[in-house]
């Protein structure tokens, strides 16, 4: 494993598959959907992590993507919540960090967000940005910027962790660094390390002028871009 040292000033997580290991709820949720309205499941499966539910059914199926179709599932996949995990390492590390250096950046609602971070017994973010509270969804960078601006920091001095395309490109477009999680899919376009869970990220001593500094055990054979 190759180490690598990045200094930063804040962290901004993704939630489901970066923290939160809630796949197979979410997977479960889309199958069904997906088999409702005759959609392949490997269509289903390729895109069902890392949007907002309206955006995941206009890639799949825009002629019956509606707010209320999308309010319906979201519904759906509530009512089915619990059997949630920690992602192995993301307690020691949020633990870490101090709580006014780093926020959680989702495609879920700010609430669902909310209670499944509590689920699971991570540390309650002091800043939480959820498909409600921004007028674009992943893979636009409004939420990545409007979390560091809710810490108060230049986003370019920010590290994002993410497990999906869409939020690596939405954390690169913010002028972040991106750490890429393999927890939910085997390659991520766009980052600048790759880790296989969190496990592999510690803290250290930064550089003069930065409030943090990630250590990272690299996963082996990341072809970063």
């Amino acid at each position: 494993m190759t180490r690598i040292e990045l200094d930063c000033d804040a962290v901004l997580f993704d939630m489901d598959g970066t923290i939160v290991d809630s796949r197979a709820i979410v997977e479960r949720t889309w199958l069904g959907w997906a088999t409702e309205h005759g959609i392949p499941v490997e269509a289903a499966l390729k895109v069902a992590h890392g949007r907002r539910t309206f955006e995941t059914m206009q890639l799949l199926a825009p002629e019956v993507a509606t707010p209320e179709e999308a309010a319906r599932l979201d519904a759906l996949e509530e009512e089915q919540e619990g059997g949630e995990a920690a992602i192995p390492g993301a307690l020691e590390l949020l633990s870490l960090l101090p709580r006014e250096r780093w926020a959680v950046v989702t495609s879920a609602g700010h609430a669902l967000a909310l209670r499944r971070i509590a689920r699971v017994g991570l540390p309650t973010p002091a800043i939480v940005i959820g498909a409600d509270d921004v007028v674009a969804g992943k893979p636009d960078p409004e939420g990545y910027l409007k979390g560091a601006t809710r810490l108060g920091v230049d986003p370019r001095r920010c590290v994002v962790f993410e497990d999906t395309p869409p939020g690596a490109e939405a954390g690169r477009s913010a002028g972040a660094r991106v750490v890429g999680l393999t927890t939910t899919y085997s390659t991520l376009p766009r980052y600048d390390a790759r880790v296989a869970d969190l496990r592999a990220v510690g803290l250290g001593t930064p550089a003069d002028g930065f409030a943090l500094r990630l250590v990272l055990l690299e996963s082996p054979d990341a072809d970063r871009k």
